[in-house]
């Protein structure tokens, strides 16, 4: 079993940057597609970003250009880095882990853009 955990979310206001981190507890998580979604209010979740076990990585349009995923094997972490951020870039961003059929889920942080 994989536990993930997110970090950096916040207050940021419009046109500003995050960064977020999602540690994994298996050192095993190459071998996962990595990915991070989000969900606003009233919404369903959606995929921001995702990365491969090979590294290749897919972006929504709605953030293309503006988000970029990545991962540090050694510190078994994925990371989406965010700038220019929106208001309708305001949700709970969810950091994900899957392998074939089996899908695991972090707890989610809060991204709130706002002046």
């Amino acid at each position: 079993q994989v536990q993930l955990v997110e970090s950096g979310g916040g207050l940021v206001q419009p046109g500003g940057s995050l960064r977020l981190s999602c540690v994994a507890s298996s050192r095993f998580f190459s071998v996962y597609v990595m990915a991070w979604y989000r969900q606003a209010p009233g919404k369903q979740r959606e995929l921001v970003a995702s990365v491969t076990p090979g590294g290749s990585t897919n972006h929504a349009d709605s953030v293309k250009g503006r988000a970029t995923i990545s991962r540090d094997i050694a510190k078994i972490t994925v990371y989406l880095q965010m700038n220019s951020l929106k208001p309708e870039d305001t949700a709970v961003y969810y950091c994900n882990a899957q392998l074939e059929d089996v899908a695991y889920w972090g707890q989610g942080t809060q991204v709130t853009v706002s002046s």
